[in-house]
């Protein structure tokens, strides 16, 4: 690991000022992702500006009937806060579907956005990535490329999005709240992250010198009928290679709404809201649930080793969607396929 400066940010204006002072610097809360890029050289940050002690922690509601999730909320907390578990249920599942409670205890909220992906060869520094190293190739592309992207890459990108509580933030249409020195911003979730195209070094829409201090959620939180499916390589403890959000506000026995959000098969989460459009007015019933999953995946693409994820995702958005209708959430604790 090479040598760094530390300073601990005591406020947001005194964090943006220690960032937009010196370029490269980083932000660190609980680094469960940063100090393993830094231990395997991927990462050189010149300075770390400590965050984890600034007021940004908690859950409160918004006058619009929403919730606001400080940034430095540890994942742990926010999977298991009352507001949470009772409206947005599904987001509670995504994060207790990721990582160890170890790591979850640790993890941020603002920081989880932020993770990047877990593609081999960006980690490996002795390969060409050009998430890594704008302009020097992509070895996934046609080295081993199981885990890779299906949906939205590029010639100059095949890395996935690791991150389970994004797909459910994707799936409930959150806001993401950041300060820069020219004052706060909010970004749409589906505009946070991008696709690869020829800048896949980039993966959000945040810029350097911004801090995300919130995140939040609408009041809708389809807490009856949903669920979050994660299949994955082992039961516990593995990213996975297609995940899926999903949820519905039915009456009448008829699709009033519907929300799909996929992980693990795009540079950022994929929500698409053409499929989502076609199950509206409709019985919730396997015959549409195919059809949605053939809308989905209408621009999929495999790669030597991944082309079964399509029919997987395919599988996993029919049994997910009918987990949602039927209220049969996918229960994470007993880590077993429903």
């Amino acid at each position: 690991m090479i040598n760094f400066d530390y300073v601990r940010a005591t406020g947001v204006a005194d964090a943006v000022r220690h960032i937009a002072g010196h370029p490269g610097a980083k932000f660190i809360a609980g680094g469960t992702n940063l100090i393993d890029l830094m231990k395997e050289d991927v990462e050189r940050p010149p300075k770390l500006i400590d965050i984890s002690r600034l007021a940004l922690n908690g859950v409160e509601q918004t006058g619009s009937g929403g919730l606001r999730i400080g940034a430095l909320t540890p994942n742990s907390d926010l999977a298991y806060h009352p507001l949470i578990e009772e409206r947005y249920p599904i987001l509670s599942g995504a994060i207790l579907a990721g990582a160890s409670a170890q790591l979850r205890n640790m993890a941020s909220t603002g920081g989880n956005l932020l993770q990047r992906t877990r593609c081999y060869y960006f980690y490996d520094i002795a390969t060409p990535c050009n998430k890594r190293a704008p302009g020097s190739g992509c070895s996934a592309i046609h080295g081993l490329n199981r885990i890779h992207a299906i949906l939205g890459a590029s010639d100059a990108c095949v890395a996935t999005h690791p991150s389970d509580m994004c797909v459910a933030l994707a799936a409930l249409g959150a806001t993401v709240v950041a300060v820069g020195p020219g004052g706060e911003r909010r970004i749409a979730f589906s505009d946070f992250h991008r696709l690869p195209a020829d800048t896949p070094d980039r993966d959000t829409n945040l810029n350097p010198d911004e801090l995300i201090t919130a995140i939040e959620v609408p009041a809708k939180g389809f807490s009856r009928n949903y669920t979050y499916l994660k299949i994955r390589d082992r039961l516990s403890y593995a990213f996975a290679l297609v995940s899926v959000a999903a949820a519905f506000e039915i009456e009448g026995g008829v699709i009033k709404e519907a929300r799909l959000a996929l992980g693990g098969v795009s540079h950022k989460p994929w929500r698409d809201q053409a499929a989502e459009g076609a199950l509206a007015g409709q019985a919730p019933h396997e015959a549409a649930f195919k059809q949605v999953a053939d809308i989905v995946l209408r621009d999929a693409k495999g790669l030597a080793h991944n082309a079964f994820k399509i029919e997987l995702t395919r599988r996993a958005i029919v049994r997910a969607l009918t987990q949602a209708a039927n209220g049969t959430p996918q229960i994470q604790a007993d880590k077993k396929i429903r």
